[in-house]
């Protein structure tokens, strides 16, 4: 069978982008200011990996997928290009920005035109990719496309084109179990499968048994679904209050044969595309976008927040960069620090002081956090600014941040007047807010004052950064703050704890603490109730303990169950703490902010997530869960052919501690490809808004640490009933986007 270079990419045949990628040409690689090397660069015939030249001995040629790439950046919008080239080229030069720890591809056209091309055809490649649509099919439509696809009428096909083919009809495959499944079914072993060959691929690629039975179950009209039938399913097991129109959408909208379709009918396939997308996910589709109250006071929310946000990897001598910032506010991360310096040539610079982590500008961070905070979501940012500069070097940062952000940095109180309570994150809709040391009260008289300067006790953190392994300072060290940065500080002035009585009686509700992790843990299981009491008209942040030099992650739950809103993780650090995090800032449109329950907000609560005793907050359910299957998970040594996983599933709660559980499924040896358990779990659930649920999927070791191969978590108030399909991340928090869970769960009211 004729080979077609566009297979892989429907709706793109014959795009003069794509056309373009896949004759490819020669860009300059840059590296430093003085390794730019021109490379070869072309997409391969699978429409899906990258090749470029190498003149490294050991890796003359190089590729990349497709799949690995996170975004593209046009223009001097990367760290290395920002510093290594000139802003006359900036029409020139674009980024390839990959997931994880890969390095970022710094890449110069020989034009602006050449460079726009690159762009185009790449941004497409990459949406067509993450959209793959469903196609138009008819009777027999899996047979349909591949005679359309054969454009030879051969009736044959090679596993390179198969594999085009699956992903042009939506069915993500595992290369290393394609693989497999064809030899079992190219019976002539000529390296190609033709005619009832390529059906039994199809249909062992596909087939489940587990969903055969719950097909089957419903399916009453000449072994297909009708409408009616499809309801039923949706009212029985889904527990969705779902009506006769709500079946037929869904039939409309995932059937793929044609005939079925004119007859109101959901054929197996139609239901297993159903079941594989957002209506069948156990995350409830309603809380994809921004559905919470969003005109309550900040503190009323929770915000995804970072801790010394500038390093890539460790606190000691990791390198720092305006990347990571990038990467953070990509991440709907809505409050990032800045740990700022003195530096050389009187410019103000970042980095993690007192050790050998790498300095990046000041003025560089502010205008990558100019260009990307509200690339994910328009709510407030805030700047957490660590001080240790001068003076001078103070007036400087101020300068930058005035004359950088411009109108999204708020310089004075929203209104005409003199505010009592913290603006709303709509009211505060891409504006960016310092957090920081002020020397006077919000509405002090003396605000236009002369004095050019003042001392301020340090920030907490700062202290505790230098007291770290030995006994603390009797006495706060105190430093020179400019007016110019002091004046900038406006809803966060940072101010030092000294007990829920002191601050109840002394500070404004524009005050806001930083507690150390030890600290804050300690307050929330002795003074939980104050806590959560004194955050209900305040800020509070909370920070890695300085003993964490690997920039290792603290469980951030007991801190939301006391309402706490800036709990800064690690983000650098793929970890469980970070899994958790972007579970609970996965609802309401990944949008970084999350309302706290109204136990947490209303000033009559008695809620003490320790002891739980009797109020609103007790809600309790029971949850029911089975482990059915899973598909396609990932092989973790792909060097060695026979390395196969043996799986086991492990749920775990998050949230008071009376909730906090863990239980496994048994492993299953040798089988990643559709391993099954059947195992059914029960958790008793005491306060269901705190409570997150966390799968954990592991390669089960005897002699070691099982490995991890995938995880996903999300609150239990975001949890869909029924028959679901759990996606599976990875470590780093990126979808593995063929592998997947199948799960029966069920919410239901506790007797």
């Amino acid at each position: 069978m004729e080979h077609n270079g566009t297979t892989g990419t429907h709706g793109l045949e014959g795009d003069p982008d794509l056309q373009f990628l896949l004759v490819g040409g020669k860009l300059v690689k840059i590296r430093s200011s003085s390794w730019k090397k021109a490379r070869f660069f072309k997409l391969q015939e699978d429409c899906k990996t990258f090749w470029h030249e190498s003149h490294k001995t050991f890796r003359k040629n190089q590729t990349f997928s497709i799949d690995d790439i996170d975004s593209v950046r046009k223009g001097r919008q990367s760290e290395g290009l920002n510093k290594h080239t000139d802003p006359s080229v900036d029409e020139q030069c674009f980024a390839i920005i990959f997931k994880g720890r890969k390095k970022n591809l710094d890449l110069m056209a020989a034009s602006g035109p050449e460079a726009k091309q690159w762009i185009n055809g790449l941004e497409k490649i990459i949406t067509n990719m993450r959209n793959l649509n469903r196609q138009q099919k008819s009777e027999h439509w899996i047979i349909n496309c591949m005679r359309k696809a054969d454009k030879n009428k051969d009736n044959q096909m090679t596993l390179k084109e198969l594999k085009h083919f699956l992903r042009q009809v939506n069915v993500e495959v595992d290369d290393s179990y394609a693989e497999e499944i064809f030899k079992k079914c190219d019976k002539s072993n000529s390296g190609s499968l033709e005619g009832s060959e390529i059906k039994h691929f199809y249909d062992l690629l596909t087939h489940r048994e587990e969903i055969d039975v719950v097909y089957g179950n419903y399916s009453e009209t000449e072994d297909q679904m009708s409408a009616r039938d499809l309801q039923n399913f949706l009212l029985n097991e889904q527990r969705e209050q779902a009506s006769m129109e709500d079946a037929l959408k869904l039939i409309e909208k995932y059937e793929v044969d044609e005939t079925a379709k004119q007859k109101n009918r959901m054929t197996k396939d139609g239901f297993l595309m159903y079941l594989h997308h957002e209506d069948g996910s156990i995350f409830n589709p309603a809380h994809k976008d921004v559905y919470q109250d969003m005109n309550q006071p900040l503190n009323h929310y929770y915000m995804s927040s970072s801790h010394n946000t500038y390093l890539m990897e460790d606190q000691l001598k990791g390198p720092s960069s305006t990347e990571a910032y990038i990467k953070a506010l990509m991440k709907s991360c809505r409050c990032v620090e800045l740990d700022c310096w003195d530096g050389a040539n009187g410019e103000p610079v970042i980095y993690h002081g007192y050790t050998l982590t790498s300095k990046v500008l000041f003025r560089d961070v502010i205008r990558a956090i100019k260009e990307y905070a509200f690339k994910t979501s328009d709510y407030p940012v805030v700047l957490s600014l660590e001080n240790h500069c001068t003076v001078d070097q103070q007036k400087l940062m101020a300068h930058y941040l005035i004359s950088i952000l411009g109108d999204a940095l708020v310089t004075q109180p929203l209104g005409n007047t003199m505010p009592n309570n913290l603006p709303s994150p709509e009211e505060l809709k891409g504006k960016i807010l310092i957090k920081g040391k002020r020397l006077n009260k919000l509405n002090a008289a003396n605000n236009n004052s002369t004095i050019d300067e003042d001392t301020v006790s340090e920030e907490d953190e700062a202290a505790d950064c230098k007291d770290n392994g030995q006994k603390a300072k009797q006495k706060k060290s105190k430093i020179k703050l400019a007016k110019a940065l002091s004046d900038i500080v406006i809803y966060c002035k940072s101010v030092h704890f000294n007990g829920f009585e002191h601050a109840k009686e002394n500070q404004d509700f524009y005050e806001m603490s930083s507690f150390k992790e030890g600290k804050a843990f300690n307050l929330a299981e002795t003074s939980a109730t104050a806590y959560i009491h004194h955050n209900m008209d305040k800020l509070s942040r909370i920070y890695p303990a300085g003993s964490r030099t690997d920039s290792s992650n603290y469980n951030p739950v007991p801190m939301w169950n006391v309402g706490c809103q800036i709990v800064a993780l690690n983000f650098q650090t793929p970890s469980k703490e970070m899994h958790i995090n972007q579970g609970r800032f996965l609802p309401n449109g990944g949008c970084g902010y999350i309302l706290k329950p109204e136990f947490q907000r209303s000033l009559s609560s008695q809620f003490d997530p320790n002891t739980l005793a009797y109020g609103p907050w007790l809600q309790r359910k029971s949850f029911y869960i089975m482990v059915i299957s899973a598909q396609q998970l990932p092989k973790l040594n792909k060097d060695k052919q026979k390395s196969i996983v043996d799986p086991l599933v492990r749920v775990e709660i998050f949230g008071v501690p009376a909730d906090n559980a863990s239980k496994e499924t048994h492993y299953i040896e040798n089988n990643g490809f559709n391993p099954m358990w059947n195992e059914k779990f029960h958790f008793d659930i005491h306060v269901p808004e705190l409570a997150m649920v966390r799968f954990v999927v592991e390669d089960y070791d005897s002699t070691s640490q099982n490995d991890l191969i995938g995880q996903y978590c999300l609150p239990l108030t975001s949890v869909q009933n029924g028959y679901r399909h759990v996606p599976i991340l990875t470590k780093r928090g990126d979808v593995i986007s063929s592998a997947g869970l199948f799960v029966h769960l069920m919410v239901i009211d506790a007797q």
